[in-house]
C-alpha cells in the first residue's frame, strides 16, 4: 500500500510539472532551413526532437546536465530542459552513449569541435537583431604568414561607411576568442557585424574595424607544434600545487564555458598553449602591411595610433602576450591571466602599451589569482586598472543584457585610450572613479589619477 501511495505521488508530481510547462514552444531561430526541431518555449524551456527506433536511451545535453528523452511508438524522441540562460548556447545530443550534433541545429565551433548551438530568446535581443540600417561587412579573409608559413584564415569587420571614405583612417581592435573556439566565435556565434551596425546607426558606437582571427591554431612549418607531453607530465607554465594565496574560496572550481555540453573546460589538442600569441602577432603585421599596400582595400584605413588587443579567458591570455608590441596602445584582459609560476610573468615588466586593464569575477573566478597576480607586478610608470566584481565568477556579465557591467567598464576603457573621450576616463580616474560607485566591484590602480 506505501508503494502504491509513493508511486501516485510521483506520478502526480510527473503531472504537475507537465502541466507547468507552456506548450507555446517555436522553432530556434539556429536551426538549419525546415527543421521544426529543437525548440524554445517563453519560459526559455528547450525541447529536443530525434527519430531514432533503434537507439535505446537519447538524452539532451545543455548547460552541463544531461536530460532524458522518450521515445513514442514511431521510434521519436522528445526531450526538454530545464529553463536556460537567455543567450546562445552549445549543446549535443547523447545517443547509446555517443555524444553527437543535433541534425535540426545549425553547427557552431565551440568546445573544440564543431556542434550544435541555440539561441534562447532574451530580453535585450533587440541590439543584436538584424534591421533595415547601414550594413557593414564582415570579410572572410585569407592570407599568407610568414610567422607560420602557412595560409591564414581570419574575419574582419568594417562599418558601412567605410568604403566611401576613402580617406578617413579607422582604430582597430584585435578580438579574440576564448578557450576551445576559434574565428568564428564572435563574427557567428557573438554576431559582431550586426551589433556593431545597430550601435553605429543608433549613435551609441563611432565607426571601427574588428579582425576576428584564431589564436589556437598557430602552427605551420615555421612554427612546429611541439610534441605532447608525456603522461603526467606538467606543461611548461602551468600552475603547480595549490594556486598562490591559498586555497580557493569554498574550494571549488568554478564550470567554464556558459553552457558548453557537459560543463568544464575544453582540453587543448596537442599540447597546445592557450596563450599562444602568434595568431594575434600574425594578423597585425598582415593588416599592416594592408595598410601600406596601396593595392588593398584596406590601404590607409588603419589608424595605426589605436590599436587595442582584447579576449577572454583564453582570448585574454593572447592579448596579453602582446605586450612586447608597441604598436599596441592597450590591452583588455577579461578573466585571465598569466600563470602563477610560469616565465610569461617576468613579461610584464617590458610592457610597451600605453595603458592596461584586468576585469575580472571577484575570488571566485578561476583566473583571479592569475589576473591579481598581475597587477601586483606591474611596476614603472604604465597605467594599470584592475576592476573585479566580486562574486560573478569567471563568466562574468556576459548573460546579462548588453553584456551588464563589464561591457560598461571595457567600453569605457576604450573609448578612453581609443577615443580620447575625458568623461569615459571618469570611470577609471578621480578619487572616486565610476567602477567605485557600482554594486559589488572593487579596483587597484597605478599610475592613474
Amino acid at each position: 500500500m506505501k508503494k502504491l501511495a509513493f508511486s501516485l505521488l510521483l506520478l502526480l508530481a510527473a503531472l504537475s510539472l507537465s502541466a507547468q510547462v507552456r506548450e507555446d514552444f517555436k522553432p530556434a531561430t539556429t536551426n538549419q532551413p525546415g527543421h521544426a526541431y529543437p525548440m524554445v518555449n517563453s519560459q526559455r524551456i528547450v525541447r529536443a526532437q530525434l527519430t531514432a527506433p533503434n537507439a535505446q536511451s537519447v538524452k539532451l545535453d545543455i548547460g552541463g546536465v544531461k536530460y532524458e528523452m522518450v521515445k513514442n511508438s514511431e521510434g521519436v524522441w522528445t526531450g526538454d530542459s530545464a529553463p536556460q540562460d537567455e543567450g546562445f548556447h552549445y549543446y549535443q545530443l547523447e545517443i547509446d552513449g555517443a555524444s553527437v550534433p543535433d541534425p535540426g541545429s545549425l553547427y557552431y565551433y565551440g568546445a573544440s569541435r564543431w556542434g550544435s548551438g541555440i539561441d534562447v530568446p532574451a530580453a535585450d535581443e533587440d541590439f543584436y537583431t538584424l534591421k533595415n540600417v547601414p550594413q557593414g561587412k564582415v570579410s572572410e579573409v585569407y592570407y599568407y604568414s610568414s610567422v607560420t608559413g602557412s595560409m591564414r584564415h581570419c574575419y574582419i569587420y568594417t562599418p558601412a561607411e567605410y568604403e566611401q571614405n576613402k580617406n578617413k583612417k579607422y582604430p582597430v581592435l584585435y578580438l579574440q576568442h576564448g578557450g576551445g573556439e576559434d574565428e568564428h566565435g564572435w563574427p557567428q556565434q557573438g554576431r559582431t557585424g550586426i551589433i556593431m551596425d545597430n550601435l553605429i546607426a543608433a549613435g551609441k558606437a563611432v565607426p571601427f574595424i574588428i579582425v576576428m582571427d584564431n589564436g589556437s591554431d598557430t602552427y605551420g612549418p615555421n612554427n612546429p607544434r611541439p610534441e605532447r607531453p608525456a603522461a603526467g607530465a606538467r606543461p611548461q607554465g602551468a600552475p603547480q600545487g595549490a594556486p598562490q594565496g591559498g586555497q580557493r574560496p569554498q574550494g571549488q572550481r568554478p564550470a567554464m564555458g556558459g553552457g558548453m555540453p557537459g560543463g568544464g573546460m575544453p582540453q587543448m589538442p596537442g599540447g597546445m598553449s592557450m596563450g599562444d600569441p602568434a595568431g594575434l602577432k600574425q594578423a597585425l603585421e598582415w593588416a599592416l602591411a594592408q595598410n601600406a599596400d596601396p593595392n588593398s582595400p584596406y590601404c590607409g584605413k588603419l589608424d595605426v595610433d589605436n590599436i587595442a588587443a582584447a579576449g577572454m579567458s583564453c582570448g585574454g591570455l593572447q592579448a596579453l602576450h602582446m605586450s612586447d608590441d608597441a604598436r599596441i596602445k592597450t590591452i583588455l584582459v577579461m578573466n585571465s591571466g598569466f600563470f602563477n609560476g610560469g616565465e610569461d610573468k617576468a613579461s610584464l615588466a617590458r610592457m610597451k602599451q600605453k595603458s592596461v586593464i584586468w576585469i575580472l569575477g571577484g575570488t571566485t573566478d578561476i583566473a583571479w589569482e592569475n589576473g591579481y597576480d598581475d597587477f601586483k607586478q606591474m611596476s614603472g610608470t604604465m597605467p594599470a586598472f584592475l576592476a573585479s566584481l566580486d562574486g560573478i565568477g569567471h563568466g562574468g556579465t556576459y548573460m546579462q543584457p548588453h553584456g551588464g557591467d563589464y561591457a560598461k567598464v571595457a567600453t569605457a576603457w576604450l573609448d578612453w585610450w581609443l577615443k580620447g573621450d575625458l568623461n569615459a576616463a571618469k570611470m577609471f580616474t578621480g578619487p572616486q572613479p565610476g567602477v567605485s560607485k557600482m554594486e559589488n566591484w572593487i579596483y587597484l590602480r597605478k599610475n592613474i589619477e
